[in-house]
């Protein structure tokens, strides 16, 4: 019997801990929580003007999303807050050193998408490089019959540099082998690994010709993917950023496409979503998707899983599983 279980079958005979979602984040997920405890919310935002205040103070756990806002003056909303649960592998727009200064435990769920990430990362090169988008176009439209289309460079033997290499980097370096593309990395240390390590994004992006941008996104690397980075690259080189939209300078990047230094881009992801520059939906050499890298039915269920255990842990007594890594020293007196 799992935490879960044991925890619903006292749930009649005691108050159990509140849990806000703070999203829409799936039937599956909201019933496996309430069955051991009660859940309140989503309300759409702001949160403050729909939960009843005598409401917040029953409120033990917040459980939200790495895109969310979710600082100290939302965290003060609720003064027995206890643990925040992140819906994915980042929390970006979480203040991490305000839950730690209020004593909340913070996790999130690491690894668990990665290979649905590494999928959707490859999808979008091999989208951009092979110009799919354009080729069926070729086809719906009947310009078949006038010609073919132009040939494109391959990817065997292209250089692709890999721009943080935790679990998500790895898994993409792999997909790229196996398409036997040259790989080297950038991150906060090397790894052993049969792959060249760089000492700095400015050397990676000048050894390649396609950067995949993997890291996991925080204050320290806003826009660290900057126009100096995209130009090194080459009028020939490739963007794919499936991270977040804040690691890239979107203003330079649209300018480096219209000018043609850089080649073409693959985004998942944006600087202000869901809002995209018409300038950039304009660009024929770019494909975009919806922040939908993570979004297989497997990956979205092993986060929910996550979610269910790291609130059953943490209510149970028991530590976390997946703590973020600012919490990990800490996560054994919670």
């Amino acid at each position: 019997m799992d935490d879960i279980e044991s925890n619903h079958q006292s749930k009649q005979t005691r108050q159990a801990p509140c849990v806000l979602f703070a999203g829409a984040f799936g039937n599956r997920l909201r019933a496996r929580v309430t069955q051991a405890f009660n859940v309140i919310g989503p309300f759409a935002p702001p949160i403050a003007g729909h939960l009843d205040p005598a409401e917040a103070p029953k409120i033990r756990a917040l459980v939200t999303a790495g895109n969310m806002e979710t600082d100290a003056a939302m965290m003060d909303l609720f003064p027995n807050l206890d643990l925040i649960c992140c819906l994915g592998s980042g929390y970006e727009r979480l203040d991490i050193q305000a839950a730690m200064a209020r004593g909340i435990m913070v996790t999130h769920c690491p690894e668990v998408n990665a290979g649905a990430v590494a999928d959707h990362a490859l999808a979008l090169l091999l989208a951009v490089n092979r110009k799919i988008i354009s080729a069926d176009k070729f086809v719906r439209e009947g310009e078949w019959h006038r010609g073919r289309m132009p040939p494109v460079r391959g990817l065997e033997g292209r250089r692709a540099g890999i721009y943080g290499f935790g679990a998500i980097g790895e898994k993409i370096a792999a997909r790229c082998a196996a398409f036997d593309m040259q790989i080297a990395y950038y991150s906060r240390s090397a790894k052993p690994v049969p792959y060249d390590f760089h000492g700095s994004l400015q050397s990676l992006a000048g050894w390649a010709d396609i950067l995949m941008v993997a890291v996991r996104a925080d204050a320290g690397n806003r826009h660290s993917v900057d126009k100096e980075i995209m130009q090194a690259l080459g009028p020939e080189g490739i963007l794919v950023n499936i991270s977040r939209g804040s690691v890239v300078d979107e203003t330079a990047l649209i300018a480096l496409l219209q000018s043609r230094q850089l080649g073409a881009a693959g985004l998942d992801v944006f600087e202000h979503e869901p809002s995209v520059p018409d300038a950039l939906k304009a660009l024929g050499q770019v494909v975009m998707t919806p922040h939908v890298g993570g979004g297989t039915l497997q990956a979205i269920e092993a986060m929910q899983d996550l979610i269910v255990a790291n609130i059953a842990a943490f209510f149970a007594g028991h530590p976390v599983l997946t703590p973020v890594p600012e919490m990990k020293p800490l996560s054994a007196g919670f």
